[in-house]
């Protein structure tokens, strides 16, 4: 996992990463130690030069965007699909996360009276749903490394404060305003504290807090304040956290009887193949059906085409009772993303008011 102060020079935002709702409240941020002082870019580097891969921690995510709360009982087939992503942006989430190397993670994410994991030993990866008691093996080709499949295998690391803090400082830019905050404790960890502010006023984003392990440079948690509130609208950081490579009998997994088992094999990736290029539904060419980025840094909009979106997602009623109707289509309004569901199908997301979503849909 080793990292570079250039991976967090400007770069687009991922308003999907908090949209997708990971964060928690008050994670055991009591006084530290006093450490010894350091500047925010020393904190960046520290945190960009960490090289823990093997941990075992309990990691605790709180979600406060304004959203309603939705029904317990999910719908089935796409319906409980939509349900499963709007239940992220509300709420609070824990889950445990395993990491053994490369190669090696486990996540088990922990709902009501359930259990959904994720798995990777080696070559072989599983998904498990414990209320639906269906599982997915995956085989992964050979000499699968952390990015050579295409992303297809499972990555138990993406619900790491530390993954979420990559995606979240590629927005520093030179107009950012970053600083060093008080000394902290996280999960009975002393660290540091690095407050990024945007500069802009065009993003929902007030600022956003990542506390750095003082001594592995691990980022232990993350909050994001949405501009003028005082509380974290979304935080992520672990609660226990133990270094050091767990049990090797985590990474095994066996579905329990009666589960329902479904067999895929991926198939090798090249990095120089080029993806397939899938006409859409209205028969234009596969690059319509890729997500387009408009804007920089801070107020970049994510912008998906109908094409790409699976036939009927739109239709769920959950969704109707998550949104309301503006110009244009449906809005998904929450204190730091917002999601613009234009009438002809396309979908557009981003930190920033609805006024540029539709600025971006109209291509303006």
């Amino acid at each position: 996992m080793a990292r570079t102060w250039k991976r967090w020079v400007p770069a687009a935002v991922v308003p999907a990463v908090i949209a997708g709702g990971v964060l928690t409240g008050s994670l055991q941020a009591n006084a530290a130690a006093d450490l010894p002082d350091k500047t925010p870019q020393q904190l960046l580097e520290m945190a960009a030069g960490s090289d823990v891969r093997e941990l075992a921690g309990t990691v605790v995510q709180d979600s406060a965007l304004g959203l309603p709360e939705l029904p317990q009982d999910k719908p089935a087939g796409e319906g409980g699909q939509v349900a499963d992503a709007l239940a992220l942006l509300t709420g609070s989430h824990s889950a445990r996360v395993y990491l053994d190397g490369p190669d090696r993670a486990r996540l088990q994410v922990f709902d009501r009276f359930a259990e959904r994991d994720v798995i990777r030993n080696g070559s072989t990866a599983w998904f498990y749903d414990s209320k639906k008691n269906e599982a997915v093996r995956l085989t992964l080709p050979a000499g699968t490394g952390e990015k050579s499949d295409g992303g297809a295998s499972p990555r138990a690391e993406e619900y790491t404060p530390e993954r979420l803090s990559d995606h979240l400082l590629q927005n520093i830019t030179p107009e950012s305003r970053v600083s060093v905050g008080n000394d902290t404790s996280v999960a009975g960890r002393s660290a540091y504290q690095l407050v990024v502010e945007p500069n802009s006023t065009e993003t929902l984003v007030g600022s956003m807090v990542v506390a750095i392990d003082a001594e592995t440079g691990l980022p232990l948690n993350v909050q994001v304040q949405a501009r003028g509130q005082q509380e974290p609208a979304f935080q992520l950081g672990y609660t226990k956290l133990t270094l050091g490579a767990p049990d090797a009998n985590l990474f095994d997994f066996t579905p329990p009887a009666g589960a329902t088992v479904t067999e895929h094999a991926v198939p090798q990736h090249s990095p120089d193949a080029k993806m397939p290029q899938h006409k859409g539904n209205d028969g234009g060419a596969g690059a319509r059906d890729q997500v387009t980025k408009h804007g920089t840094g801070w107020e970049t909009v994510t912008e998906v085409p109908a094409a790409a979106l699976p036939d009927g997602w739109a239709d769920s009623p959950l969704l109707a009772q998550a949104t309301q109707a503006v110009d244009g289509g449906r809005l998904i309004s929450t204190s730091l993303v917002n999601v613009y569901l234009t009438d002809d199908g396309r979908v557009f997301a981003g930190s920033v008011p609805l006024g540029q979503l539709q600025a971006a849909a109209e291509g303006r």
